[in-house]
C-alpha cells in the first residue's frame, strides 16, 4: 500500500474549518513534519482530504499536537458530502508534545476522508501530517 494522502500523489485539501496564510491546510499533505496546520481555537475543527479517484484504505497515521478527540469519516460521493463514521479515537495528553497515532479503520473504499477534531487539550491544536495507507480501486 502507498501513502495516498500526499499532494504529490494527487490528494487535495477540499475543506478546512480554519485558515492562516502562513500555515495553510495544505501543509497537512505536503509530506514533511516541518510544516503544520493550526486550528483557530474553537471546536469542533475539521478538514477533508480528497483523492483523484476511488481509493481503498485501511490505516490512518496522524501526527498532531494537543488533539483530544478525533473522528475519521468517509464519503464515496463525487463531492465531499454524506460522510459516515470510520473511527473515533481519544488521544493521550502529551502536554504539547507530538502525538503519533496509528488508527486502524475498516478496509473500505472512499473518495474523501474527513477528520473532525471534537476537542483538544488546549485552545489550539495542530496537525503536522496525515498519512493514509491505500491503493486505487480498479
Amino acid at each position: 500500500m502507498l501513502d495516498i494522502a500526499l499532494e504529490s500523489a494527487g490528494a487535495k485539501i477540499a475543506q478546512a474549518s480554519s485558515y492562516d496564510e502562513r500555515y495553510p491546510p495544505e501543509n497537512i499533505i505536503d509530506g514533511t513534519l516541518d510544516t503544520l496546520w493550526p486550528t483557530s481555537g474553537m471546536f469542533p475543527q475539521e478538514f477533508v482530504i480528497s483523492f483523484p479517484s476511488l481509493m481503498s484504505i485501511g490505516m490512518v497515521k496522524v501526527i498532531c499536537s494537543n488533539v483530544k478527540n478525533l473522528q475519521i469519516q468517509r464519503s464515496i460521493k463525487s463531492e465531499p458530502i454524506e460522510f459516515e463514521m470510520l473511527a473515533e479515537k481519544e488521544l493521550e495528553n502529551l502536554e504539547g508534545q507530538m502525538q503519533l497515532e496509528d488508527i486502524k479503520v475498516p478496509i473500505t473504499s472512499t473518495t474523501h476522508v474527513r477528520f473532525v477534531i471534537k476537542s483538544g487539550y488546549d485552545h489550539f491544536v495542530s496537525i503536522h501530517r496525515i498519512s493514509i495507507d491505500g491503493t486505487a480501486v480498479q
